[in-house]
């Protein structure tokens, strides 16, 4: 498996290493005062903070459910998915799309489910039924 590396803004790396760490249990990498990698999920987070955060745009729309463009997230497998899901409920974060099933019944079901970390990056969680059908 090739790995990904995504950078994005945040508003400040404490409430970011909460999130992504004591949250989502993500392993920390190197960091400075201004930025922070995570391993997400075996992919690599490069968190910066920025006082320019976009305003979110509702404009994507799948299976009758908006969404925000852009979005960031990872397709897990159930246990995994149901482990960032009970992680999100204790720790009281709010679900901008509440965990459901999408396209079910049909080719490429799989369980959803959308957040916004502590600077407001819409994050999406996906586990696929197949795993054959994610493309």
């Amino acid at each position: 498996m090739n790995r990904f590396h995504f950078a994005f803004k945040v508003k400040d790396i404490a409430s970011t290493y909460r999130f992504y760490h004591e949250i989502l249990n993500c392993h920390i990498g190197r960091q400075t005062e201004n930025w922070i990698d995570f391993d997400f999920f075996g992919h690599q987070l490069s968190a910066h903070v920025s006082d320019n955060i976009p305003e979110l745009d509702y404009c994507g729309k799948v299976d009758n459910i908006k969404v925000p463009i852009p979005h960031f997230g990872c397709i897990l497998n159930e246990q995994e998915f149901e482990t960032v899901k009970r992680n999100l409920q204790k720790n009281d974060i709010t679900f901008i799309v509440t965990p459901q099933v999408r396209y079910k019944g049909k080719k490429g079901e799989q369980q959803t489910m959308f957040v916004l970390d502590f600077s407001n990056n819409p994050i999406e969680f996906k586990s696929f039924k197949n795993e054959t059908e994610i493309f």
